[in-house]
Formats: structure tokens, sequence, C-alpha cells
């Protein structure tokens, strides 16, 4: 196994997840099977019970795993299905050094951080690697490993250590350090400014790892006297330092890799020269230049609680993108915090209030993404009420899905005090109920979490056309509530359908309103199988129907003809 280490220094949030998945996307042009671990040295055991406005989204995979939203970036770029094992943590790593503590695996022995910690981490490392993610039987041929935070950070240190005796252990044609780090700009003296990478670089080497590569975010393309000042100062040679600076799109990241040679050096460095092929990156290309040259756009209302992060909902933002290009649009996301659309909201900040309204009406679609807890809930109903009575295509999603059904009993079937048990247990019209198998008393890894197979009811529906009139869809799941089973009847004879549900029949996954151009809710998220060139059903319908593309489409795949 050859291993690609990729690690950040001076500042965090430069992009060590698109850099490690673009890494990935070039090994994977020249003919390469490729994996990827993230690295997160945070306490947690997963991602699960973070805020999103600490930590951006929780992304969830096949197996149920709640991981960090880079596993989401690899996923995409890399088309590969990756486990929760593929996401380290220090909880996970301390947990299981101290199972084996307590069931007597180091019987006499004092645990140590080295080597009882630092073991733990290479023997998951070199175990996680060999698990294949592509689809193909045998191992990868590289794995591409992420370490989180920045170089310096106390949290880290054992996975440094760890990973210093990796390095030591594989040998240097079997590992590739790859250092991201920020070239600023001063805007008095307007001079690339190397010094903070010359710390970066020495606090690393001190910790006894030395960087092949460094991969340097800038805003502007690095000039170079800044190259080989780098170069001199930090023990890299010219050649081997890449310039990542801003582009339009994330999707030039692999182009900007290539045209540096970067895939070439990298080769060369874990004696790959010989196996690999010629990088063939013509679809990148494609895709990269199809999105720069797209002229039109759709507005899109955003209606969810935790706008103030784009992060929070990544990867739906994600799978927007990938529904416009494929409709030859350009995404115009308006944001909205749900709370702004309340009655509340026009006493106390009526501002706000006039430009969330006034922005929902000038959107051609509105979209309600998943979230927990009662705040901006009444928004979210008054947004799902706009789109239904107004007839604009809408999407809900998870807790969209469920507002949708609130709403739909409160104006339609006239249950004023319809709700769900999340936000008023007390109610007598649950509409939308605690799921039997929850739990109550411990939230991480709890819910309904991962694939899970929704049976369509009838093929006489949208979603299903979309879905290339499937039987059946697998999709991912994260929700601990539910439509109640006992009003579905009650909301079917007043119009709503539900046309997809789980294999028992009870848990209902899909609703569609007839006669509306579109208005769907669904439980699960599809968000999370999105793929470049293969957009998300729900996200594509939501996107045709806004653009006027959606009847053209349904009536072609009635004839059979897709």
């Amino acid at each position: 196994m050859k291993y690609v280490l990729v690690t950040g220094g001076v500042v965090s949030g430069l992009g060590k997840g698109v850099t490690a998945s673009s890494i990935g996307v070039v090994l994977k042009a020249c003919g390469l099977r490729v994996t990827s671990i993230k690295i997160d040295p945070y306490l947690n055991t997963d991602a699960g019970t973070m805020s999103p406005f600490e930590h951006g989204e929780v992304f969830v995979l096949d197996d149920g795993g709640e991981v960090d939203l880079d596993l989401g970036n690899y996923e995409r770029f890399l088309d590969v299905t990756l486990t929760r094992d593929n996401n380290i943590t220090t909880g996970k790593i301390y947990q299981s050094v101290l199972e084996k503590e307590r069931k007597g695996d180091y019987l006499g022995k004092t645990v140590q951080v080295v080597p009882h910690i630092t073991d733990a981490i290479k023997d998951w490392i070199e175990s996680v690697s060999l698990i294949p993610v592509d689809g193909k039987e045998g191992p990868a041929d590289v794995c591409v490993i992420e370490l989180g935070g920045t170089v310096g950070d106390i949290e880290s240190m054992p996975f440094i250590e760890a990973l210093r005796q990796l390095y030591f252990s594989v040998g240097q044609d079997n590992f590739c350090l790859i250092h991201v780090s920020l070239i600023p700009v001063l805007g008095v003296v307007g001079e690339q400014k190397t010094k903070p990478t010359q710390h970066s670089v020495r606090e690393l080497r001190a910790l006894g790892l030395t960087p092949h590569f460094l991969a340097c975010r800038s805003a502007q393309p690095l000039l170079e006297s800044t190259k080989q000042k780098l170069s001199q100062f930090c023990h890299v040679p010219a050649a081997n330092i890449l310039n990542i600076h801003d582009v339009p799109n994330i999707w030039h990241i692999p182009l900007l890799l290539q045209n540096q040679n970067a895939h070439n050096a990298i080769l060369k460095q874990m004696d790959l020269v010989r196996v690999a092929k010629p990088v063939d990156l013509r679809e990148w290309t494609r895709r990269a230049e199809t999105f720069d040259n797209l002229t039109k756009s759709v507005r899109i209302a955003m209606v969810g609680k935790y706008v103030g992060l784009t992060d929070s909902y990544l990867s739906v933002v994600k799978a927007l993108l990938h529904a416009c290009i494929a409709c030859s649009f350009k995404p115009s996301i308006d944001w909205i915090a749900a709370s702004d659309l309340e009655d509340d909201s026009a006493q106390l900040n009526p501002e706000a209030y006039a430009t969330a309204w006034k922005t929902l009406k000038g959107a051609a679609c509105v979209l309600v993404p998943g979230g927990f807890g009662d705040r901006g809930v009444k928004g979210m109903i008054l947004a799902a009420k706009y789109a239904r009575e107004n007839n604009v295509p809408y999407l809900g999603i998870c807790l969209g899905m469920q507002i949708s059904v609130i709403e739909f009993a409160r104006s339609v079937l006239h249950l004023e005090k319809a709700n769900s048990e999340e936000f008023d247990p007390q109610t007598l019209d649950l509409v939308v109920i605690f799921m039997p198998e929850g739990s109550k008393t411990h939230m991480g890894s709890t819910m309904r979490l991962g694939s899970r197979k929704t049976l369509f009811q009838t093929p006489d529906c949208i979603t299903s056309k979309l879905y290339n009139n499937s039987k059946y869809v697998d999709e991912r799941h994260r929700h601990r509530y539910e439509v109640n089973p006992e009003v579905v009847g009650t909301l079917e004879e007043a119009g709503l359908r539900f046309v997809g549900s789980d294999e028992s029949g009870k848990r209902m996954e899909i609703l569609e309103l007839p006669g509306h151009p579109f208005y769907v809710g669904v439980q699960f998220h599809p968000e999370y199988k999105s793929r470049p060139g293969r957009p998300s059903a729900p996200f594509l319908g939501l996107i045709m129907a806004a653009t006027g593309q959606l009847e053209a489409y349904v009536h072609t795949q009635q004839n059979g003809s897709i």
C-alpha cells in the first residue's frame, strides 16, 4: 500500500479536504485505485452530536456512519463508497484502546500514548486502507490520508507521531507527504509572504516529518521568486511546490494539479511511474468548462435553520449544483433564515422579515432541508404553505418532509394543533411521532441511519419516473421522527399521496401532492449520493420543475424512451 499524507499549516479551513480529494482524482486519472482516510483529532467518537455551526454538516455513509463533511468531498470527487472506519477520531482510538485495557489485552503493562495509542492509530490506518471502496475486489493502490486541524495543535500530536512511525516502517518509496499552507498577501505591502509557511514546515520537521510537496493556497498564482524562496527555506524542490490559487469552481483544482505536473511528481516519489497510465482528465475538463460557460441561472430559496454557515448544508448545495448543471443552469441560492419568515420577526425585526418574504417570493423553487429542534419551524411551515398554495416547486428533505405534513394537516385538515412530537409532545394531533426503536436517553448513533430501501407504492408518480421507473431506491437516512402511520389514511383522503414507504409499508418515505407542478417530500437525504454527472433524482426534479423542463422529461419517461 502507498500512502499520501495531507497535512495543514498556518490556519485551518485552507481546503485540505478539497486538496486531498483532488490529489486522489489525478491519481485515479492515472489508472490507480484510490481510497481515503480522514483523521479528526477531536475527542468526539464521531460527528453525529456536533452542531452544524461548530463543524459544518454531518455527512452520512451507507453503513450509517456519521462523519466529517470531507468524506462527502472524497465520495463525490472519487466516486467511492466509504465506511465509518474511514473517519478516525481521537475518541474512536482511545475508546478502542480502553476497551482492550478493560478486557486485559495489555495485562501487566502500563498503557501509554506511546506506544499503545500510536500503535492503535497505525493498525487502524493499515487495516482500513485495505478495505475496497470502489466496488472492485482487493485493496486500492493508494490511500490518501488527510490529517485534520493544524500542525502544532496539541490534540494532533499522537497522530503525527503515529504517522512518523508509519513513514519509517513502510519506507520512503511508499509514503508521500504533502503540506498545505497559506501564502498571504498583506494589503499594505502587496508582497506574497512565505514566513508563515516557513514556520509551519519547521514545526513539522521538528516533529519528525519532512514534506515532499508544498501545496500553497493563495489568492493569486505564486510568483517564481516566491517559489524559489519557499524551496530554499523549506527544503522542498521548486518543482514540488504546487500552487492552489483561487479558481472559479473547485472542479478546476485537479486540472491545476495536472497543469503543474503534480501527478508525475507524486508517482515518481512513490515509485508508481511504471504501473501508472497517462493521465486522463478530459471528463473533469469538460465538467469545469461547462460550469464556467453557463449563463442562465435559477433562483432557489433555501429555507433553513443553519443558514449562517453554508457548510451546514454542503451536500445539499453540491446536489443543487449537480442538478442545475444537468439542466444547463447555474444555481443561485437565496439563503433564508426560517425564523425571519415568522410573524414574531415582523414585530422584532421588520426589515429582516420583509427581506425574507421578498426573497422567498422571488425564487423559482423552495427547498426546506433537514434539521433538529423547534427554532425556525413556524417559518418553514409558512414557506411550505406558500409553495403549496402558489404552485411553486417544493422539495422537503427529512424535516422538510415532516414540515409539509404538518402544514397540510393544519391548512387542509384544519387540525390547528397538528404538530410533531419533537416540537410539541403534548398535542392531541400528532402527525409526526418519535420512532419506537429510537433512544430518548442517548443521542449518538441512535437515529435511523445509513442506506435503507424505499419501495414505490405506485409507478404512476413523479418521483418514480425521476428514479428511472425503479421499483425501489436505496438512499441514506438520518432521523428519529417519522410520519404517524395512524394519520396516513386521513392525509391521503384529503389529497396528499404517500408514494414511497419502507419495506414494512408502515414508515412513509416519499410524499407528493397531485395537481401541483412539483411538491415532493422525502424522509431520506438524497443529497448524500449525488455525484457530478449523476445528479440526485429529487434535486433534478426540483430544478427541472423550476426551469420548465419537468413535464417533457416525465412524458419521455412515461413512454419509456429513456
